[in-house]
């Protein structure tokens, strides 16, 4: 089975690459996709994606007032566990294909025990959540806008497809195969060294692990396509893997790194690092039309290093934002990029072969974001980029035919409220300030390596 399906793996990428890829057409804007637009573009001419590592819904939210945040979960042999309580020095669970699968337990969401994460049938590993008072800055944004208790990730698995999702909605290959878990080598992209491979998955969740392509894809387009085509300005700020003199440069962990568009363009200028610079730049009102923000490693909320600073690494780029001048014009969204392997007892719709992944949490912030609101509406990773494109009245990235989630996706902007006052922005309270941030060496290491 497995010899066969390698083959058809390797039968199908050729075909991909002889035929030049299958990035579509750009489709045409349709009129309802229009009027969205003369009502959020008119409003957001900034859109500000802040991106975290690897945290459930359960995991942050358990317990948060109107959300639906779980407070014990099931195992696998039927028994309810409560979720009990850890800090920042919990362990880093698997978070894999393979380990999503057998967590989401074909929608029992009762296998977060099973395999390396089962820890004492008392107290499951996976089954936690995280003490409120070490995340009270992300609290209080969710309390004072709008906290999303459905957004799940465009498929199963873990960071490196996660981030491809958020710049394009997919990570297919062809309209059978997609990538899936993570290259054989870092950094992941286009930089990586000579014979590093990726994974592969297949119509029947079939996995071939390094039978997918080098990581430098043209298999696919991305928003970044859309954005330079209507010449609106985009910049992606990235933690570096080495050092880097002022002006930049060295190996950054972006995931437009695995994007030959960008990387081997002229829009590799757009990849910024340190990723820092988004302090200053905010705080003099530069940024541009649509940001990404990728933290440092230290400040990732990634699970097992032991520090607290995620938090206040986020309150300091939302805080830097809101006392801008481009605050009135703002919607910053706050995920994590993947679950990380903790509990969660929300069932994700399957609507293709690759997913939906399993919950994570997202925080809508904006002077128009409905006050003290939990959303309800099912969210995905394309539903942002539904909203960018709704914003600067860009036509979808793809066909859904060819995988592309942006048209089905829900867009973001029922979190919004454009006929009630601009809310004036209240800084958000955080131990760590941007000082520290600013002054701090970088820890040079990948956010996620899984």
């Amino acid at each position: 089975m497995r010899a066969a399906f390698a083959l058809a793996a390797l039968a199908l990428l050729a075909a991909c690459s002889s035929a030049g890829g299958v990035a579509p057409a750009v489709s045409s804007v349709s009129p309802g996709f229009a009027a969205r637009h003369s009502v959020v573009g008119t409003y957001i001419k900034h859109v500000v994606i802040v991106v975290q590592e690897n945290r459930s819904f359960d995991n942050f939210f358990s317990g948060f007032p109107g959300a639906d945040g779980a407070t014990s979960g099931l195992t696998h042999t039927g028994k309810r566990v409560p979720l009990h309580l850890i800090g920042f020095s919990g362990p880093n669970l698997d978070h894999t294909w393979k380990s999503a699968l057998t967590d989401w337990n074909h929608g029992k969401m009762n296998g977060f025990d099973v395999g390396e994460q089962q820890g004492s049938p008392s107290r499951p590993l996976a089954y936690a959540r995280i003490s409120r008072k070490a995340i009270a800055p992300y609290w209080e944004m969710a309390r004072e806008y709008v906290l999303a208790d459905r957004m799940f990730p465009t498929m199963f698995g873990g960071s490196f497809t996660a981030h491809i999702d958020l710049i394009a909605g997919t990570t297919d290959l062809t309209r059978k195969l997609a990538l899936v878990d993570y290259p054989n080598g870092l950094p992941w992209g286009c930089d990586a060294p000579p014979g590093t491979t990726t994974s592969v998955v297949d119509h029947a969740r079939e996995v071939a692990n390094t039978f997918g392509p080098f990581p430098c894809f043209s298999q696919f387009d991305t928003i970044a396509q859309r954005l330079d085509e209507a010449k609106v300005s985009w910049r992606y700020y990235s933690p570096s893997l080495n050092a880097v003199g002022p002006g930049g440069g060295g190996d950054l962990w972006s995931a437009f790194d695995a994007i030959d568009y960008v990387r081997n363009g002229s829009d590799w200028s757009n990849v910024v690092s340190p990723q820092t610079r988004v302090l200053r730049d905010a705080t003099a009102g530069k940024l541009p039309a649509v940001t990404w923000v990728i933290p440092d490693y230290l400040d990732s909320d990634h699970p097992g290093i032991s520090s607290n600073t995620g938090p206040s690494w986020v309150a300091g780029v939302v805080n830097a934002i809101g006392r801008s001048p481009d605050w009135k014009s703002t919607a910053i969204v706050v995920l994590w990029d993947d679950w990380g392997g903790w509990y969660d007892h929300v069932p994700p719709p399957q609507l293709d072969f690759v997913g939906l992944g399993i919950r994570v949490p997202c925080i809508i912030l904006s002077p128009y974001a409905k006050a003290h609101y939990v959303s309800h509406t099912r969210y995905e990773f394309g539903s942002i980029l539904k909203f960018i494109e709704e914003a600067f009245s860009l036509a979808p990235i793809g066909a859904p035919a060819l995988g592309y989630t942006d048209t089905r996706a829900n867009s973001l902007a029922d979190a919004l409220d454009f006929g009630q006052r601009p809310r004036a922005f209240k800084p958000i309270p955080a131990p760590y300030s941007p000082t520290y941030f600013l002054t701090r060496k970088p820890s040079l290491q990948p956010p996620d390596s899984e």
